[in-house]
């Protein structure tokens, strides 16, 4: 059973850059086919997709925030970060990684979510 696990900062200043941190266990982030993702949901909000990074290759971006959003792995350690910069009060949600394998039509495992909250 795949088990992720998000850290980071709980709270975080206007125009800081957010970093969080999925650890996987129970699976390899190198597993072939396989989507290692950000999602995010605002208070009174959707789920929005951030961006992923594959086991193999580079990452992509959710056009609206590609301009703000890196996202990396370190296979040592079997995680992969999420960086958000330039944080505004709108960026405040509940973050959660999830992985998806390439075939599957829905995310497969989801973290537990980490609330990340904007304020000066």
């Amino acid at each position: 059973q795949v088990q992720l696990q998000e850290s980071g900062p709980g709270l975080v200043k206007p125009s800081q850059t957010l970093s969080l941190t999925c650890t996987v266990s129970g699976g390899s982030i190198t597993t072939d086919y396989y989507y290692w993702s950000w999602v995010r949901q605002p208070p009174g909000k959707g789920l929005e997709w951030i961006g992923y990074i594959p086991s193999g290759g580079s990452p992509n971006y959710s056009p609206s925030l590609k301009s703000r959003t890196s996202i990396s792995r370190d296979t040592a350690k079997n995680q992969f970060t999420l960086q958000l910069r330039s944080m505004t009060p709108e960026d405040t949600a509940v973050y959660y990684c999830v992985s998806k394998w390439m075939f599957s039509p829905a995310f497969d495992y989801w973290g537990q979510g980490t609330q990340v909250t904007v304020s000066a």
